[in-house]
């Protein structure tokens, strides 16, 4: 295989518990947003339109639908004989086989696959945020400044700043301080977990951290500090731009409702950085005659007889007549019924609501279930789920995947309750 200048090891193996049940059976990287795409799509087109064609994909945690979605890479142009997009997993080795233990580990562990490319530089990135960036003025910015590590920062308000990796930086953007989730940060440029590395001088430092038994083997936590202690030159480069960690219900809701917005801070319509996903084959969406569509995304596939306000639906969703869906996300092939109210809502892919169902009425309460994941007024129901007719489901409801009509014991399930697979509904 031809020698590559770059190549990219995209970390898409993170679990993403904050999300709850829209995790419990999919990696984060594989959920679904804006009306179309995986999170994961954001950073793969990232690479391809920033001339990054080898692409190496670090899976681990519930890595099905995420496989079945980049399969050979063909939407991103990545089906290549040279370079491409190649899925990494754990696998049994000579010594043995084991699970990554933090991102360092994962590099390390796919050491021969990089081996193999014989790159000049490597650029680390994450599969689970959302944003568009030009990857090769990063790398440019690094060989101007003959750098190390150059790792890309975004200026956060200083109330956010300790939930990150914080950094000290001199005039010309040279870094001399790093800290991870600072309880007390000294600055508010943030480490957006994107990094460029010599890799000659990142693969020996990969292996001194392996051979560290107090390491966490964590690139924020260990391989940065330790570069940063021997002296090494890293840089900060300055991003720009949208950029947002969906990480929570809350979050994740909420850079969804953005795009509905005349002018949104994130253009999905951008022609000259275009965001490639796979494409299920759907027909056009259709409105019926009783439907109606206000400051909405409705993908293709879509037949829709209700109302639908300020929301984002999927495609292949269908919408009865006499139901009003507002402030909520529908995702994929999910069937509502007739004369149904859904308000401020994630319902999961393949989730069948029936005829005059609520979900989304009352007061908020805190969720006795899982106060820290499902602390807002959305409420969440899993995928491949049922909900039956005449049903009402309160504010910041969590409805487990692949719940039955037999499963619910009550018609009514208030404010801050749960129905769980294994668990006692309240």
């Amino acid at each position: 295989m031809a020698r590559k200048e770059i190549i990219a090891l995209l970390l898409a193996g993170g679990q993403g518990s904050r999300l709850g049940v829209l995790t419990k059976n999919i990696a984060k990287p594989a959920v679904l947003f804006g009306g179309k795409y995986r999170i994961i799509d954001f950073t793969l087109s990232n690479c391809i339109n920033s001339n990054i064609d080898t692409v190496g994909v670090l899976t681990q945690y519930q890595p099905l639908k995420l496989h079945s979605h980049i399969g050979i890479g063909k939407p991103w142009d990545l089906d290549r004989r040279n370079g491409g997009v190649t899925i990494l997993t754990p696998y049994q080795r000579q010594e043995k086989g084991e699970w990554y233990s933090g991102t360092a580990d994962a590099v390390l562990q796919n050491i021969s696959y990089v081996e193999e490319l014989s790159p000049k530089y490597v650029i680390i990135l994450s599969g689970d945020h959302i944003y568009k960036m030009n990857y090769s003025e990063m790398l440019e910015f690094h060989k101007k400044k003959n750098a190390d590590a150059t790792i890309s920062v975004i200026d956060v308000p200083w109330e956010e700043a300790s939930r990150y990796g914080i950094m000290s930086v001199t005039e010309n953007s040279k870094i001399y301080e790093f800290e991870e989730k600072p309880g007390n940060p000294k600055s508010t440029l943030a480490s957006m977990g994107i990094y460029i590395f010599n890799w000659e001088i990142l693969k020996d430092y990969l292996q001194k951290d392996h051979d560290n038994p107090n390491s966490e083997h964590d690139f924020g936590k260990n391989i940065i500090p330790g570069m940063l202690k021997d002296g090494r030159k890293l840089y900060a480069y300055k991003f720009v731009g949208y950029w947002r960690d969906v990480g929570t219900i809350q979050a994740y809701w909420e850079s969804n409702m953005n795009l509905t917005e005349r002018i949104p801070e994130f253009n999905l319509f951008d022609p000259y950085w275009r965001i490639y996903t796979l494409n299920p084959v759907y027909p056009a969406h259709f409105i019926g005659e009783t439907g109606k569509v206000m400051k909405s995304i409705v993908a293709e596939g879509c037949i829709i007889h209700g109302t639908v306000i300020n929301s984002v639906i999927f495609p292949g969703v269908t919408v009865q007549e006499g139901t009003v869906i507002q402030d909520s996300i529908i995702m994929s092939d999910a069937f509502i019924g007739a004369n149904t109210e859904i308000n401020c809502c994630i319902i999961g892919e393949g989730s069948v609501v029936g005829n005059s169902v609520r979900i989304g009425v009352g007061e908020f309460a805190e969720n006795r279930y899982n106060p820290k994941v499902y602390n807002t007024n959305i409420t969440v129901v899993g995928y491949n789920t049922v909900i039956p007719n005449g049903t009402i489901l309160g504010r910041n409801v969590v409805i487990d995947n692949h719940i039955i009509p037999q499963d619910f014991t009550s018609s009514v399930i208030p404010s801050g309750g749960y129905l769980i697979k294994g668990g006692d509904e309240q």
